[in-house]
């Protein structure tokens, strides 16, 4: 049986069995894109025909020219599509993670196009098997499925795979607010601290992690009130000054230089917002400020003048990590349950807003305001 013309399937039979042919678009270079089938039988051979026909009617045929394997595709976007500016610095580490520890370890051999739902919610359910959360699980599975829609998006894919797995379940419990004693509990810790304002003002206003420690003081306005969010402070980004010989992990490196920003912009464009200040915040704040200016005056010329609300001794920012595990320490000091500070700061903030609670709980009189 002869090929049909003017671009329509054929299916023919020569010495090496029964052959196909599908006109399913038009290649870069202007050529018609005729994909080719075979098998033993003209009904076999007829069904992958009628099989390429919908595909290329429903616009899901791959894209012709080289086969990707899960593998690569994802390494390619991780290294060229998902990175910043597209992306934030702090998402694309996230991708990172999820693509290098356990998307090409556990389904990267795979084809692109021979991806099915079972696949990933195999390794889904591998990982929390092994121990892993359900949140880790779940993040995987909104890399993947980013990822696979940019190949779709691309023509690489036909469809993603990923949109019919069920993904990891996530238990939707609601934080237990902690109690006015507790509160008082923590705060009580927290005014023996250094910078022990970062986690009244995280309790009190409902900022984020970066959002706090991104403060400058540029950013307060004490007389009239206000403070504007307008940057993250970004977890830093190491790599080797020694040309990669000390034997250790960038981060650590004597030699080590940083490079990520130290902030960046916020999580969305309505992160960008000003908050109005409660009295006993703006009088916090005037207090941290008043002690911030004596270390500046002890460190002399050790002190690095960048501005931050909320610094180390030698005026450099806080470190997220560290910020991380001060909050850990200040709940064991204050006897208080396990809680993440992102949850904490949704629900404990009533107390601020009542100068007759709020002043007694930070340890101080009500007193009259001055101007900053």
């Amino acid at each position: 049986m002869g090929r049909n013309a003017n671009g329509r399937s054929s299916i023919y039979q020569n010495a090496e069995g029964w052959h196909g042919r599908v006109t399913v678009g038009v290649k870069d270079d202007g050529r018609p894109d005729r994909r080719h089938v075979r098998g033993k039988t003209r009904a076999e051979v007829t069904a992958k025909v009628r099989k390429l026909e919908k595909l290329r009617d429903e616009s899901r045929v791959p894209k012709a020219g080289h086969r990707w394997t899960v593998a690569k595709w994802l390494t390619y976007w991780i290294d060229n599509i998902a990175v910043p500016p597209n992306v934030s610095e702090n998402a694309h580490s996230g991708y990172n993670v999820d693509v290098r520890k356990h998307l090409i370890p556990g389904i990267g051999a795979h084809w692109l196009d021979r991806l099915e739902p079972e696949h990933v919610e195999k390794l889904y359910a591998k990982m929390q098997r092994s121990g892993l959360a359900a949140g880790t699980a779940h993040h995987v599975h909104r890399t993947i499925r980013n990822a696979l829609n940019e190949a779709v998006r691309r023509g690489h894919l036909g469809r993603n795979p990923v949109l019919l797995a069920k993904a990891p379940k996530l238990t939707d419990e609601e934080p237990e607010p902690y109690t006015i004693e507790e509160v008082q509990r923590l705060l009580k810790v927290a005014s023996d601290r250094r910078n022990g304002a970062r986690w009244v003002v995280a309790l009190a206003l409902g900022l984020r992690q970066g959002e706090a420690l991104g403060l400058k003081w540029d950013h307060v306005d004490l007389a009239n009130g206000t403070l504007r969010i307008r940057q993250n402070r970004q977890r830093p980004k190491y790599e080797h000054g020694c040309g990669d010989t000390c034997g250790r992990k960038a981060g650590y490196c004597p030699e080590r230089t940083q490079t990520r920003a130290d902030t960046g912009p916020t999580k969305s464009r309505a992160g960008r917002r000003v908050i109005g200040l409660p009295d006993p915040v703006i009088v916090l704040l005037q207090v941290h400020r008043e002690t911030q200016n004596a270390e500046r005056e002890a460190a002399r010329q050790l002190w690095h003048d960048e501005g931050w609300v909320f610094a180390r001794p030698d005026g450099r920012p806080l470190n997220p990590n560290t910020d991380y595990h001060e909050w850990k320490a200040l709940l064991t000091e204050a006897g208080l349950r396990t809680a993440r500070l992102h949850d904490v700061r949704h629900y404990a903030d009533g107390w601020v807003m009542c100068p007759a609670v709020a002043f007694p709980l930070l340890g101080v009189e009500e007193p009259v305001l001055q101007s900053a």
